[in-house]
Formats: structure tokens, C-alpha cells, sequence
């Protein structure tokens, strides 16, 4: 199943500042531009550290090699969206340097980049869940769920043989990019596995 990439949502023409950045130019920087963060690059353009307004607001040294936060916390631009959005809230930051295998800049991404996926049309995100999860995924049997989409939010409808199918299938929807919740109104075959799913409510998406 296909998800949004990094990549195709980050912004490839990037701040940034050298370990040897006066601090008063490191904060012009932020102002001028208003952002909240710049990385530091060394001479090979790795990043090497990012400096945040929390950084100058608790240090105030002379270059950015003196308040950056060391290591910086990366992403690739092949990781997807989720991963990215994990990672930012896993280590509370709100911005992510993208780099290549070499640890090079090659862009920045954003809280707010990858809030985006969120404003993907109903249509889209409907036709996604029919294409790449009931008739890729589930195979046979995919016209007997009717999928219908609004506000992002999904609702399953319709008749699956087997309790692990519709696991499955609620499981991969709620992956689907831009799904913000999925609504459960499946019915299952009574068999081995045990009794037929009851309808449920929301299922809402955890990063």
C-alpha cells in the first residue's frame, strides 16, 4: 500500500546556519523568516545540530555551535509521512531536517507540512481505500464493503466472511493517508475465530 513520502511535502529551499553563526545573527535569521528553527551544517552541508528560539531563549552564547541541540534529530525524505509525524512527537520538536544517505540537507519539513495530509479530498482518500486496500489487500469479496468518506473521517459497511478480515481491513484503512478516523459498521460470519464483530465507533488515529 502506497503512503505520502516525506519528500513530496518538504520545503527544498532551507534556512540554515554554520557552527560559527553569531548568536544575534542566528535569531535575525529566525525573525526575518519566521521560523522557529534553523539547522547548523558543517562544511560537507551535514547537519550537525539545529538551533531552535527555546535554544536562545536558554543560552545565550556567542555562535550557534554554543546553543544548538546536538545530535539533530533527522528524517529521510523517503520515510513516510506517519513515521515523520511519530518521530516529531516522540521527541517533541516541531521541525525535521530531511537529509540523504550521506546525512547531507537536502530540505526541512514541518508540523505543519504534514498537517496537510489531512486536507486530502474525501474522493481521494475513498478511492484509495477501495483501490489499494479492499481490491489489492482483501482480494475477493471487496465489492461486498461499501466505503464512504466524509471530513476524512471512513465508514465501513458490509458483510466479510471471517472476525481477521475485517481486523485487517479496519487496521489498513485507519493507515490510509489523510484518514482521521474509521468508522466500524462491518458484519462477520460466525466462525472459528468467535463471534461476529458488533458495530463500532471511531476508531481515531494514533501517531
Amino acid at each position: 500500500m502506497k503512503h505520502l513520502k516525506v519528500g513530496a511535502l518538504m520545503t527544498d529551499s532551507v534556512v540554515s546556519v554554520v557552527p560559527m553563526t553569531p548568536f544575534r545573527e542566528v535569531a535575525k535569521l529566525l525573525a526575518e523568516h519566521d521560523i522557529s528553527g534553523v539547522p547548523v551544517l558543517d562544511e560537507d552541508d551535514r547537519v550537525v545540530g539545529v538551533v531552535s528560539e527555546s535554544d536562545l531563549l536558554a543560552h545565550r552564547r556567542p555562535s550557534a555551535r554554543d546553543v544548538m541541540t546536538a545530535p539533530a534529530v533527522t528524517v529521510h525524505a523517503e520515510e513516510t509521512v506517519a513515521e515523520a509525524a511519530r518521530l516529531m512527537v516522540r521527541r517533541g520538536v516541531e521541525r525535521l531536517p530531511v537529509v540523504d544517505e550521506e546525512e547531507r540537507l537536502v530540505g526541512i519539513v514541518t508540523r505543519r507540512d504534514l498537517l496537510c495530509v489531512f486536507l486530502r479530498p474525501d474522493a481521494e482518500i475513498r478511492s484509495h481505500v477501495q483501490e489499494d486496500v479492499l481490491a489489492d489487500v482483501m482480494g475477493s469479496g471487496a465489492d461486498d464493503v461499501d466505503v464512504r468518506v466524509l471530513d476524512g473521517v471512513v465508514t465501513l459497511h458490509g458483510r466479510l466472511r471471517r472476525q481477521d478480515q475485517a481486523r485487517t481491513l479496519v487496521g489498513l484503512a485507519e493507515r490510509v493517508d489523510g484518514v482521521v478516523a474509521v468508522v466500524d459498521r462491518l458484519s462477520v460470519d460466525e466462525d472459528a475465530s468467535g463471534p461476529a464483530f458488533p458495530a463500532r465507533s471511531a476508531h481515531p488515529i494514533t501517531w
